[in-house]
């Protein structure tokens, strides 16, 4: 049964909470909860660029408050707030209640199910090969503390005629223990040959302790320590030159063809 339910609702009271919170009165659960669905649709829809993870519904007392979480809240924010107060204002048309937005970064995407999905998704749609975008994700989730991860895509991949699916695993992913955190996320990818689903499943470890809130505290901990994200130009440049510093190809000498110096004899080469 693990390998076909989804191991976000499997695991739901165990050590994982729900994406809304609130309790309804008598006759208002159906109409609270048409309300969830069209917020978090119209969030997921109008701002794909901003790579949303999940989006949290709370309802504290005639008061509906959202909470964002997104890998780049630089783009949900805008220039001086304007964005995130036009949203505010779209979110209020979709709700008899007062709204509050809250936007949380998530530090790393790179082992977030949905982001990674929804990045492989973007790579395809862009032409890249579907087995190099499979790697590039596998390797950046294990490095950045991963235990184990499996990506499954399927479609008409490369533009084949028959769709297949393909699947690549690294690390373990336990679906049938309870106790094991893992991360499930989906994505389509919408290319000129057709809709190619992807799938994606990240195990972080296991939670020994019985609380529906452990899994997302230890997400919230884990951001905490990872600190401010590294900009891409840090770290000491590296030397591009091909052969030391007078650019010969075999060595530190003078000439194109390598070691440039004057004793060395040639080689003779074969037709």
């Amino acid at each position: 049964m693990g390998q076909k339910v989804n191991p976000v609702g499997l695991r739901v009271g165990i050590n994982r909470t729900w994406d809304s919170r609130w309790f309804a009165a008598r006759g208002e659960y159906g109409k609270l909860l048409h309300e969830d669905f069209v917020m978090r649709n119209h969030i997921m829809q109008h701002q794909r660029t901003a790579g949303i993870s999940k989006v949290v519904i709370e309802r504290p007392h005639k008061k509906c408050r959202v909470t964002v979480h997104s890998a780049r809240p630089g783009v949900l924010i805008g220039k001086k707030g304007a964005d995130i107060e036009k949203l505010r204002s779209e979110l209020a048309r979709l709700t008899t209640s007062e709204v509050h937005l809250n936007i949380v970064e998530v530090r790393k995407p790179e082992i977030d199910a949905t982001l990674v999905a929804e990045s492989i998704a973007q790579q395809l749609e862009r032409r890249v090969a579907f087995r190099r975008a499979m790697k590039r994700s596998v390797q950046s989730a294990l490095r950045l503390g991963a235990v184990g991860i499996r990506i499954n895509v399927a479609g008409r991949l490369g533009g084949a005629e028959i769709a297949r699916t393909e699947w690549y695993r690294e690390g373990r992913v336990p679906l049938h223990t309870l106790r094991a955190d893992i991360d499930f996320g989906y994505g389509l990818a919408k290319t000129a040959y057709g809709v190619i689903g992807i799938k994606v499943w990240i195990f972080k470890g296991e939670i020994i302790e019985h609380d529906p809130m452990a899994s997302e505290r230890r997400s919230l901990e884990t951001q905490d320590q990872a600190g401010p994200r590294p900009r891409r130009d840090d770290g000491e440049r590296r030397d591009n030159r091909r052969g030391g510093p007078r650019g010969g190809r075999g060595g530190g000498g003078a000439g194109r063809g390598g070691g440039g110096g004057a004793d060395t004899p040639e080689t003779p080469t074969e037709a």
